[in-house]
């Protein structure tokens, strides 16, 4: 597939962007599920559950801190990981940046 970048306006580029990080993002998603399913079937060939061979310290999930707020509601946040919240994917659509929603 051949796009002449050069010849898309501002907008054009910014929706394109927007579709290539939603590809990269679903990518890597199902790559990581990919690994998980390797992993948990390894763990199964040698006897045990995949929470039995992680230690205490990996299976706590530690809170971060959100990177990210919503303009008209501050009480939505995001972290900058895992999926896009829908209003950040809309003000993103819409021609923000993320350094636009960054808190």
């Amino acid at each position: 597939m051949d796009i002449n970048i050069n010849a898309l306006d501002l907008r054009e580029l910014k929706a394109l962007r927007s579709k290539l990080d939603r590809a990269i993002d679903g990518y890597g998603a199902k790559q990581k599920q990919k690994a998980l399913e390797a992993i948990k079937v390894a763990a199964q060939e040698h006897g045990f559950a995949l929470k039995d061979l992680l230690s205490e310290d990996i299976q706590k999930s530690t809170a971060v801190a959100p990177k990210y707020a919503h303009p008209k509601n501050p009480d939505q946040t995001w972290t900058g990981r895992g999926r896009k919240p829908r209003w950040v994917q809309e003000a993103l659509d819409a021609g923000k940046s993320l350094d636009d929603l960054a808190i």
